[in-house]
């Protein structure tokens, strides 16, 4: 059983930390009568995301007593069990008259939360929550909470973050202004280390990424999902990290795997799969116009990041192009993000938007030109689209045809956008 001294002595020791932090703030709206579960990769900065809240409310209508904060990595919590929850409150009122809000770090960490979250909701507590497993979001976990929680996934920075960590606030002609300058040099590293806030902490970040990507692939993949073969699980990330432009099927993974000696059924590779998507490592696009069957096996596989990404390859930046236009629309995309393959290839079409984007790195090259301009298209024409975006490096210019129009726009001109 929990010690409920120490479990007082965290409380105020982490009120005292927080009240003395000055976070940034993340671009996330949040209801202000609601319960979150706030989800997402490890270190993606929920943590800070959740201080930024605080900050928002002692701000405005309470004060650091009458927040209980408690992260469940803390080393002190470990043999902490469902069986304990009730010290928190207890531990709390020993301390404070206040009613808390309550600010649950990694909670996933104790099995049977979800039960004592729904009874803080019911008790009409104030409940924010965090965790690092896509797990959280399964119907079976939304039907013990009750409809009483709304759930928000937190992602690595978007670049418009990554520059205001950066202290940079462009505004709305930055375009023209001489800040363009120092934008431009931000993103050329935000393209290759990505957007997880604590790399801009350290000089050589991809040894940081690399060993974030060992504590998700051995702490969130391999240890909690007992894999014995974890030699076969890193070729297979491997594999769909060479495989960003593809369509890839369960079946041509596992022949990709199979063809280099390696024994792993099509049952296995779905499997780790699902293991890589729970723990947030990637996401998937699917065809448009595939049938149901098809849509649920064959898909397109992105990386959480760019740093991510960008550990498995030799010359990356084609893929980290694609990866990163994918990870944006994510971001600030409710529905689903599919591509089309038909007679043409489209790489993103956003059907409640009714927007196709193309991603090419260049359209120096002739026949690359020609190759994206009429598969966009063709495209346009079948969809009744009157515009379409490609996505490139460097590159700007407006495309017209039969009335509808191309426009062709740098990735980071892009990112400003929003």
């Amino acid at each position: 059983m929990a010690n409920k001294e120490i479990i007082k002595s965290i409380i105020i020791e982490r009120q005292e930390f927080i009240a003395t932090v000055k976070p940034i703030r993340r671009d996330y709206e949040i209801e202000e009568n609601a319960n979150y579960v706030f989800t997402g990769s490890r270190r993606t900065g929920k943590t800070w995301f959740m201080y930024d809240l605080i900050h928002r409310k002692t701000g405005a209508e309470l004060n650091f007593q009458e927040i209980l904060y408690i992260n469940f990595e803390d080393e002190r919590f470990l043999g902490f069990t469902s069986d304990d929850f009730n010290l928190l409150i207890e531990s709390y009122k020993d301390l404070f008259e206040h009613k808390p809000v309550l600010y649950l770090d990694e909670i996933h960490n104790i099995e049977g939360w979800e039960k004592f979250a729904r009874r803080l909701a019911d008790s009409e507590y104030r409940v924010y929550i965090t965790g690092s497993n896509a797990k959280m979001l399964s119907r079976e976990i939304q039907s013990t909470l009750g409809g009483r929680f709304m759930v928000k996934e937190i992602t690595p920075l978007s670049f418009i973050e990554y520059l205001w960590f950066n202290e940079i606030a462009p505004g709305k002609n930055v375009l023209y202004t001489e800040e363009r300058f120092a934008i431009k040099k931000q993103f050329d590293t935000y393209f290759y280390y990505g957007g997880f806030p604590e790399t801009l902490k350290f000089k050589n970040r991809r040894e940081y990424l690399s060993n974030l990507y060992q504590k998700v692939l051995y702490g969130d993949i391999i240890t909690r999902n007992k894999i014995k073969n974890d030699f076969a699980l890193k070729f297979l990330i491997k594999k769909l990290s060479e495989s960003i432009h593809d369509e890839s099927s369960f079946t041509r993974i596992k022949n990709l795997i199979t063809a280099t000696g390696i024994k792993m059924g099509t049952t296995t590779v779905i499997e780790y799969i699902g293991y890589l998507k729970d723990a947030f490592l990637i996401s998937t696009a699917t065809n448009f116009y595939a049938n149901i069957s098809g849509r649920e096996s064959k898909k397109k596989y992105y990386f959480v990041d760019n740093g991510i990404l960008n550990l498995f390859l030799i010359s990356p930046e084609t893929a980290l192009l694609e990866n990163l236009v994918f990870n944006h629309l994510y971001r600030n995309y409710d529905g689903e993000i599919f591509y089309l393959r038909n007679s043409f290839e489209i790489d993103f079409y956003l059907q409640e938007k009714d927007e196709i984007i193309q991603v090419c790195y260049s359209l120096d090259d002739t026949a690359t030109r020609e190759r994206e301009l009429n598969s966009i298209k063709k495209a346009m024409v079948k969809s009744d689209i009157h515009h379409a975006k490609i996505i490139t490096m460097d590159q700007k210019e407006q495309i017209e045809f039969e009335g509808k129009t191309i426009e062709v726009i740098p990735v980071w001109h892009w990112l400003l956008e929003g």
